[in-house]
């Protein structure tokens, strides 16, 4: 087995179909769930043989493997469904974007799903990659970690009166991705959220720590902008795909979740504009809060220059200068230190530099 790799470029002299994980450090094992229905039976297996999934008839399958450490059981799995080697060396290279391909016996899908983080207390959001693959009354699923992501799907299949129980596998395919789609509009009314929050003390009282919550939320726009935009070409693919795979009674929900996908870009789209004015706003903000320190500043120094100035001509050690002399040289002198800078101010309000 080689070894794992941690970017698509190392991956350069290898041939294709090579079998090697590409990601993050791959640091649990592989968990493998077996759940077989139909309308009257819902059965959960944490393991099961490749040979008697084969033996099985007239049921939904659903193969999902968490975590892709475990690349001898994919390399199986993919002989016992005649899956292409290329597809294989797709589902374990992580930096996918997300992508539908056909084939005679199955059809292979990429998405990218978002799972929300609350670690040390701060959301951020964990882009991971989901690939699909549909065949007939079986869906293998392949994700890049453990987690709840596909649970609330669990829960509807418990529910034998369901539509879920009672439909094929191309249903099942089409409940994932929609799954995955809806994890989009959390994450876009969270950061929206966060954005209305910012806006109302952007302009009055703009902090550092918001331009980093602002250039955190736009690189998570640009992150979900690439893996959203791609998967437009992919429900496009699926609504027109001449498949045996696929029902004419399901390619209308594939085609709910393309409008879906696309009210997702053009809102991302809006909020991507709205961040971008907001990154000005604070910029603005910023150079004018420094225009206001140094308009006060700059008075400050209008009216001790000329101070500075008599204080200077009068502090030299010249022993013929007439003013010393003079009985009313040092009160007439503070006279001068008074008026002037009264007569600056005076003269900056009227110009409504103050």
């Amino acid at each position: 087995m080689l070894k794992p790799l941690t970017s698509a470029s190392e991956k350069a002299g290898l041939p294709p179909g090579s079998l090697v994980y590409v990601g993050e450090e791959a640091q649990q094992d592989s968990k493998i769930t077996v759940t077989i229905y139909d309308a009257g039976t819902l059965e959960e297996q944490a393991s099961a043989s490749i040979d008697d999934i084969l033996q099985i008839q007239d049921k939904v399958i659903w193969l999902s493997v968490e975590g892709l450490k475990n690349v001898e059981f994919i390399e199986s799995l993919g002989k016992a469904f005649n899956i292409h080697a290329l597809v294989l060396e797709d589902i374990l290279n992580t930096q996918q974007r997300a992508k539908c391909e056909e084939f005679d016996d199955y059809i292979y899908i990429v998405a990218k799903a978002l799972v929300a983080d609350l670690s040390e207390g701060v959301r951020y959001y964990d882009f991971e990659q989901i690939s699909i693959i549909l065949l007939k009354n079986i869906v293998l699923t392949f994700k890049e970690k453990q987690d709840d992501l596909f649970q609330p799907l669990k829960q509807r299949l418990s529910i034998s009166s369901g539509r879920m129980r009672v439909s094929n596998a191309d249903y099942l395919a089409y409940v994932l991705l929609d799954s995955i789609v809806d994890q989009y509009f959390s994450v876009q009314d969270d950061l929206e959220s966060g954005i209305d929050m910012m806006e109302e003390d952007l302009i009055e009282r703009p902090t550092p720590e918001m331009l980093v919550s602002l250039q955190r939320i736009k690189r998570t726009l640009i992150e979900l902008r690439k893996s959203v935009s791609p998967m437009r070409d992919v429900m496009i693919f699926l609504g027109r795909a001449d498949s045996p795979l696929i029902e004419e009674k399901t390619r209308i929900y594939l085609r709910d979740i393309y409008d879906h996908v696309t009210r997702i870009t053009e809102d991302l789209d809006s909020t991507r504009d709205l961040v971008n004015g907001m990154l000005e706003i604070y910029l603005s903000s910023m150079s004018n809060k420094l225009n206001e320190v140094m308009k006060v500043l700059t008075v400050f120094a209008s009216i001790f220059i000329p101070l500075t100035f008599l204080a200077g001509i009068y502090g030299m050690n010249f022993e013929y200068m007439p003013e010393l002399k003079w009985r009313w040289a040092y009160p007439a002198l503070w006279a001068v230190f008074v008026i002037t800078p009264v007569a600056l101010l005076v003269y900056f309000k009227r110009r409504k530099w103050l």
